[in-house]
């Protein structure tokens, strides 16, 4: 599947991306879940791309807000901020 809709899934694969990562934390609601699922069913990209994130994840872990310097959180804010279209 390409950047479009497949008939009869609800969301295309732009939206996937941009909600995988509430998607794996669980933070869909049972609607949007089962959406992304639906997706992920028929797009084989979109399951390439869902794996990718899950092995970045266990390859990197999370790092606690308070571990990072006052400078990598800004440069952090800054770039996701710019990456959705605000302010960097």
């Amino acid at each position: 599947m390409n950047a479009g809709s497949q008939e009869g899934v609800g969301v295309d694969c732009a939206q996937v991306v941009e909600l995988i990562t509430e998607y794996l934390e669980g933070h869909l609601d049972p609607a949007m879940t089962a959406e992304v699922e639906a997706h992920l069913a028929e797009c084989e990209g979109c399951q390439v791309y869902l794996e990718q994130m899950r092995q970045t994840i266990r390859s990197l872990g999370r790092v606690p807000l308070g571990e990072l310097s006052p400078q990598a959180r800004a440069e952090l804010l800054a770039a996701f901020g710019a990456m959705r279209g605000g302010p960097s």
